[in-house]
């Protein structure tokens, strides 16, 4: 993955380089390791059993990792989640999943 991938991809990535300090090696490490958070399938099995309380801290997590990161195309999915399960919102998270899984893998593809 290079910074160049990151910002055709979408990422606002001199905002995310900013807050590494510029240093390209580390932004990009620790956006692999983002993509690769255990959490983004936990948030998916928590609301599939109808867990709200687990998604909403979850997904709360994966919103605070990708908006630092600035990897746009998945906080934006992630964000609106977020305000849905902070309220505890009974609907149909699964186009809202299916997008930040689809991005997440492409993340993962490069």
């Amino acid at each position: 993955m290079t910074v160049e991938q990151l910002r055709a991809f979408g990422a606002d990535t001199e905002d995310g380089l900013k807050r590494c300090m510029n240093n390209e090696a580390f932004y990009l490490k620790l956006v692999d390791k983002a993509v690769r958070d255990p959490a983004f399938d936990r948030l998916k099995d928590a609301l599939e059993a109808g867990d709200l309380n687990t998604g909403f801290e979850l997904a709360h997590a994966l919103k605070g990792m990708t908006t630092n990161l600035s990897l746009t195309p998945i906080a934006g999915p992630v964000v609106e989640m977020t305000e849905l399960l902070r309220s505890r919102t009974q609907t149909d998270y699964g186009p809202l999943m299916g997008e930040i899984l689809k991005k997440r893998d492409e993340l993962l593809g490069m």
